[in-house]
């Protein structure tokens, strides 16, 4: 029977006109042209679809996203409708990064219709009212009124992985294509906008690429629209042990993939980004396929995929995958890249399209082309026994949220929801950790529900092929189809670029005093590195830039610092990235996480590092740099492999201070400015050889009160007297403080008193317009207007008061009239959150400091608009367009 259908289908076939048999072929080609069922052999016909199947896809952008991404791109709009995408903003990339990176991907594939969600700055209030535009910053169970809070989740994943994530490896900056679309400030579509529109709109299937906290807020939100919603299909959980036998007997390995896994063996990362989102989504009575780990260890990319994939690049979006492919590989922590990487997400809309292209056949919903299918009694663990405790880890146990979310009083939500990756209810000194949190577990009984289930890939039956998996044939003939396919790559958008580094020659100009400056990259920031670019190299020579990546900007920000450089005309400066947690924040066992105790502070969304990470929507005026973060690295350096050019490899904090040694003369010294935590001066002050170079440090920051004056930390209202650079790593501050370095603190008060967007852009309105001083002129003017209209940027006014460090530091206005004392200053760095990063005067314990008491605001503000707009050194390249 099986035989003669065969026959029938090749005799249908060889009917077929050449063109027609080409059509066919790509068409089936996309959802696994050739399908293999056993020895069955069907073509898609996209005939048989009276109407497109519409698709939402809520994506953390990590790169197997991206790969899936590109797949569901390629699939003819007469059978499947990509409606929008939202971001995940707690798992694997960061808001700002990712919607850009979205943005740039879809100009590349000329779909820019295509609606891009993220975020929002509403909350959860006090008595469970949920408002419109809840961000999906955190997880349920830590959503308060702000974008600001925990990360109990999210410290699981690794944050050099997130910073690989953000830049693709480095390669989002080299090789997409640049649009117009971008983030600007409240007029970017917010993630519940986004599904919304798409879901009202009729019939929706929903893609799950990351954590479910975004649906879940939609479903509870938007009770009424549910039935709108026809399938939900996730990559996520894990159910089973996978065993294996050897000549050593039966080994199992952890059911998740959190690592270490002596507090939570159970969990895989999707699923514990927000068990008790997961949990709606799973009981909300949608119908639910899930590809568990389960499924995706099954289908590794293994030798024989990767070198089919490196021999087959025929479009743009073949070749900017298999690049981050690659990269993935030759940064893998160890040699079992090709039996533990799998394109889990990629996978998972596979198995998707398949399923909904049966299900418009007719076929029965369990049928697949590319993996076995079981359906099983599921639930998610949200948090672990005895239930009904109060030990403060279970918000939910108040009963704040019990009615908005369903959730009975002692019930399996009520035990002891895990804290992070060392929470002490959970570890275990020996084996396995105790918690469940995030499990896929069988169950039976209410708290079950039958959930389709992935659970092996399925081999193809082709024996000439090297690929011994269909899925993977069906993805490469996906991705290298002249159908639906990039139209351009960066360089192919502007054939005319040529990757030129701009070095500055000063001839025989009397250089100034060698200065590194050390930022957190906030918006203040680059308004002071614009500043330090313009005064003239006989005062300031800056020698180097150290990056504070646990400060008001994510790691991968550090672009936007090379862009900036590029645009001076100031390549030659080294710009080095320094340690991603504050000290005694990483983890003791695996040091690639860690917490967020401090940068917690800082919101996630609107006034925080959404638009920090975008600075504020204007990083993309910028010209591109030749230089770019990139995972590029080397043995030598610490690396598991050398990659294909470890040339590139992104310098260290401490190798920029190594860098700028070399190039001075052994009796010169440095002056260090620093406008962030002082986590990178810390480490550096341990080497005795680099700190006896130190000449003085400027600090901006730190609060001096009077018992009058609060600070500034106004996400931790318990903390009424801390300033955000010292509270950010207060033990890094007190390091400092304690160390005898010459000290000169620019504190919060003087900040603030040069804080008036007003006076800056009425002293600006009248200067040249240089490059630089344009661009500084719509920066401040969008974040004066942001402060007018929207409360959630309230704040950004403390931002302008951070140039008052260089200005003084140059000391170059005639009117400054600057007035300094000394004090005995120490920082107080243990105790409660009410207390630490705040600045004392102490007279015993305390180190003598010079503080800066006083300064001539509008001095300050006529220099820095006089800087901007001097015709000298000044911007060699204006802005992208240029």
């Amino acid at each position: 029977m099986v035989m003669e259908m065969m026959k029938k289908k090749m005799m249908m076939m060889m009917r077929i006109s050449k063109g027609n048999v080409l059509k066919s072929w790509l068409i089936c080609g996309v959802v696994g042209l050739v399908v293999m069922l056993g020895s069955m052999v069907w073509l898609a016909n996209s005939s048989s679809f009276n109407s497109p199947t519409r698709i939402l896809v809520d994506t953390d952008a990590d790169a197997d996203d991206i790969f899936a991404l590109f797949y569901l791109l390629k699939q003819p709009s007469s059978l499947f409708h990509l409606q929008g995408i939202t971001i995940n903003g707690n798992g694997w990339s960061d808001a700002g990064h990712a919607v850009n990176h979205l943005y740039d991907m879809l100009f590349m594939m000329g779909r820019d219709d295509i609606p891009v969600g993220v975020g929002g700055d509403g909350g959860i209030s006090p008595d469970a009212t949920i408002s419109p535009n809840l961000g999906g910053y955190l997880p349920l169970i830590d959503q308060g009124v702000s974008t600001a809070g925990q990360c109990r989740y999210r410290q699981a994943i690794p944050v050099g992985g997130r910073l690989n994530a953000n830049t693709n490896f480095g390669l989002r900056k080299y090789f997409l294509p640049q649009g117009k679309r971008r983030y600007i400030p409240m007029k970017q579509p917010t993630a519940q906008q986004v599904m919304k529109d798409a879901i009202s709109a009729g019939p929706t299937a929903v893609f799950l690429m990351g954590a479910h906290t975004n649906l879940a807020i939609f479903l509870l939100s938007n009770p009424h629209l549910k039935k709108n919603i026809k399938h939900v299909y996730a990559m996520g959980g894990a159910i089973r042990e996978i065993c294996s036998e050897s000549s050593h007997g039966k080994t199992c390995s952890n059911i998740g993939n959190l690592w270490p896994p002596n507090t939570n063996p159970y969990a895989e990362f999707n699923i514990f980004g927000d068990p008790f989102a997961a949990y709606t989504v799973l009981h909300s009575g949608i119908p639910v396929t899930l590809v568990p780990l389960d499924a995706t260890s099954t289908i590794p990319v293994n030798k024989e995929v990767f070198l089919a994939f490196e021999q087959r690049q025929n479009t743009y979006e073949a070749k900017y995958c298999f690049q981050s492919l690659k990269m993935a590989r030759d940064t893998w922590p160890s040699s079992g890249f090709f039996e533990m990487y799998s394109m889990w997400d990629s996978f998972m809309v596979g198995v998707a399209l398949s399923q909904m292209y049966n299900l418009h056949r007719g076929g029965g919903i369990g049928i697949n082309a590319f993996s076995k299918m079981e359906y099983l009694n599921l639930t998610i663990v949200t948090s672990n026994e005895p239930y009904g405790i109060s030990d403060g880890s279970n918000p939910f146990v108040n009963g704040r949220l019990l009615s908005t979310f369903g959730f009975q009083k002692n019930g399996v939500h009520s035990g002891h929801v895990q804290t992070g990756m060392l929470d002490p209810f959970c570890l275990a000194s020996t084996g396995k950790g105790k918690c469940q949190d995030g499990y896929t577990k069988e169950a039976d009984g209410s708290e079950s529900v039958q959930v389709l289930v992935a659970v092996e890939a399925k081999s193809t039956i082709d024996t000439n092929s090297s690929i011994n998996k269909a899925f993977y044939i069906s993805f490469l003939d996906v991705l290298n189809s002249p159908r639906q396919t990039g139209r351009f790559d960066f360089r192919a958008q502007f054939p005319k670029y040529r990757e030129v580094l701009y070095r500055p020659n000063f001839g025989k100009r009397l250089l100034g005093k060698p200065v590194i400056f050390d930022m957190d990259m906030s918006t203040g920031d680059f308004l002071t590195l614009l500043y330090l670019l313009k005064t003239p190299i006989e005062i300031i020579n800056l020698k180097g830039i150290i990056i504070s990546p646990n400060g008001w900007a994510t790691a991968a920000t550090i672009d936007v610092v090379y862009d900036v450089l590029h645009m001076m005309g100031r390549d030659d400066i080294s710009v080095g990235l320094g340690d991603l947690f504050a000290i005694g924040e990483e983890h003791p066992l695996f040091p690639p996480i860690g917490d967020c105790k401090y940068t917690k502070a800082i919101p996630l969304g609107s006034g925080g590092f959404l638009d920090s990470d975008t600075l504020y929507g204007f990083a993309r005026d910028l010209p591109r740099s030749p230089r770019r973060y990139t995972a590029e690295n080397s043995v030598k350096f610490g690396a598991f492999r050398d990659t294909d050019h470890p040339e590139l490899r992104q310098m260290s904090a401490l190798d920029v201070w190594k860098d700028v040694l070399r190039t001075l003369d052994l009796d010169a010294k440095i002056t260090v400015l620093t406008s962030g935590p002082l986590t990178n001066l810390a480490k550096i002050i341990h080497h005795k050889a680099m700190s006896a170079r130190i000449e003085e440090v400027y600090i901006t920051g730190g609060h001096i009160s009077y018992g009058v004056d609060k600070g500034n930390l106004f996400t931790i209202p318990s903390n009424e007297y801390s300033e955000f650079n010292f509270f950010l790593d207060p033990i890094a501050a007190d390091l400092v403080f304690g160390s005898g370095l010459n000290i000169t603190l620019i504190p919060l008060n003087v900040q603030r008193r040069v804080s008036s967007f007003y006076k800056i852009l009425k002293k600006l309105k009248f200067r040249n317009r240089t490059p630089e001083a344009w661009f500084s002129r719509r920066l401040l003017y969008r974040l004066y207007d942001l402060k007018q209209k929207h409360h959630q940027y309230h704040h950004v006014d403390m931002f302008l008061g951070e140039v008052v460090g260089a200005v003084s530091l140059a000391g170059k206005h005639l009117n400054l009239k600057q007035t300094f004392s000394f004090k005995p200053l120490k920082v107080i760095s243990n105790g409660g959150e009410s207390k630490v990063g705040q600045t004392i005067i102490d007279g015993k314990k305390g180190k003598w400091v010079r503080v800066l008491e006083s300064i001539e605001p509008l001095a300050v503000y006529e220099d820095l608009a006089n800087a901007l707009a001097d015709e000298k050194q000044t911007a060699v390249i204006a802005s992208f367009e240029s």
